[in-house]
């Protein structure tokens, strides 16, 4: 894969506009299922050393309702995953970031696709974030937490995933975050990686101020929070579902477009060093309003 040439900063309109479309590479589809755990993976055609993301779906929501957010990453050069598993009404959280953390080491551990005219693609096991949609996104809080010996987060013994994974992450998004057991936001103080947080302003299934924004002042590292004032809960999903009757919101295409442009902005900065798109972490966009990044002492 040809690296996107690096150049002078742009403005936060600008990252969108160019971002929101679909990028310069060609995406192929596979299926995390062939190694072993339910979910897809998009890659771009070839390219070594790429970067990764793990993205966690929300509650009871297929990841099938994702497969926009992901098939627009890949194109522009970044691997993305989602494990389809703990879907059911009482799915693990703890479970659902181990597989976050499952699925990116399939994903830098194998070479994904490949055939007689293209080499496979690799994917920089130092080039790895977690990302997810309400409680998947509290799930990749959990996955990116350093263990409970280091922190005193929770009790030691019940650390978020099994210890010794053997996964570096880099970067952690959220969107429209919905706490956890164990609790995202008491994680949230463990971890010391850059976060982006994105909270919907109608949210009412998970409002900001009971879920982003407890995520964000907790946080242990750079972090900012922006809430897309106009949208919903669901604003971010594809498609239809039985879920869309019994849960407040609706897909949005303008929500989706703006995510899609906000995450691949965030992913490229922090894991491919692409500086150019680095407004997008804090700068001013329209219909947006943004807290500037923070560091905690810890």
């Amino acid at each position: 894969m040809a690296s996107v040439i690096p150049g002078k900063a742009l403005a936060p309109k600008a990252v969108v506009a160019e971002l929101s479309r679909p990028g310069p590479y060609a995406v192929l589809r596979g299926e995390l299922a062939l190694v072993g755990l339910p979910g897809v993976v998009f890659t771009p055609t070839s390219g070594q050393g790429l970067p990764a993301v793990a993205i966690a779906h929300d509650w009871l929501q297929p990841a099938s309702r994702y497969l926009g957010l992901l098939r627009h990453l890949a194109s522009w050069g970044i691997v993305a995953a989602a494990p389809d598993t703990q879907r059911g009404p009482f799915g693990s959280h703890r479970g659902l970031a181990h597989d976050l953390r499952t699925a990116l080491g399939v994903c830098s551990g194998v070479r994904l696709g490949g055939n007689s005219r293209a080499p496979a693609v690799s994917v920089d096991p130092r080039k790895l974030a977690v990302a997810g949609h309400g409680m998947g996104a509290g799930a990749a809080v959990l996955a990116a937490a350093v263990p409970a010996a280091d922190t005193q987060v929770q009790a030691v013994g019940e650390p978020y995933w099994e210890v010794g994974h053997g996964v570096d992450l880099q970067a952690v998004a959220t969107i429209a975050l919905t706490d956890t057991k164990p609790s995202a936001v008491d994680a949230a103080r463990a971890v010391h990686l850059p976060g982006m947080h994105l909270a919907f302003g109608k949210d009412l299934v998970s409002p900001p101020a009971a879920g982003a924004d407890l995520v964000a002042d907790a946080w242990g590292g750079e972090s900012s929070l922006r809430t897309l004032k106009k949208a919903t809960h669901l604003g971010v999903l594809e498609g239809r579902h039985w879920t869309d009757a019994v849960l407040d919101g609706k897909g949005e295409p303008s929500t989706r477009s703006l995510v899609k442009a906000l995450l691949t902005a965030f992913l490229l900065h922090r894991l491919a060093g692409e500086t150019r798109y680095a407004s997008a972490f804090d700068g001013a966009i329209k219909q947006t309003e943004v807290r500037s990044p923070q560091v905690r002492s810890t």
